[in-house]
């Protein structure tokens, strides 16, 4: 998911602004996302990671939360990880091998990105009490139906 620097200030308040006319969204779909209920250290990480972008790596509102890495040729003559990139990552095929080198340097089972969104949605069925509750919680991952989420995630 691609969230540029204007998100990031209100991601670290506790929501984000997924305009599809500023990053590439699903179906180019433009809503509100908020922080899911599964602990202070989550947005702990976030609201330190926005501090670095900001203090140490001078980041601006239109820079990506979530930057592409740049490789460059490194000492031995072989490409590397030099810095990030004040670019969007243009797939998600870097990020699922960023997932499995951190799950395999954890020693834990490979769990895609994706994985984390079923995760949310079995949460959210039992920690919402209400059908309106769910909805809501549907409506987090951009869902327009909650019967999308229960038949993509149910």
């Amino acid at each position: 998911m691609c969230f540029s620097f204007n998100e990031a200030m209100a991601l670290a308040a506790g929501s984000a602004n997924q305009d599809a006319r500023e990053v590439r969204i699903k179906f180019s779909k433009t809503f509100i996302t908020y922080f899911f209920p599964v602990g202070d250290d989550i947005r702990r990480i976030i609201e330190e990671w926005v501090a670095f972008l900001r203090q140490e790596l001078l980041w601006g509102n239109d820079d990506p939360l979530f930057p592409a890495t740049r490789v460059a040729l490194g000492a031995t003559r072989q490409f590397e990880a030099a810095r990030l990139e004040r670019a969007h990552w243009s797939s998600a095929a870097r990020i699922r091998t960023i997932f499995r080198d951190a799950f395999v340097a954890a020693g834990l089972p490979y769990f895609n990105p994706h994985n984390f969104r079923n995760t949310l949605v079995r949460l959210g069925q039992t920690v919402c009490q209400t059908p309106e509750e769910f909805k809501a919680w549907s409506q987090d991952p951009g869902h327009e139906k909650v019967l999308t989420t229960f038949l993509s995630y149910g």
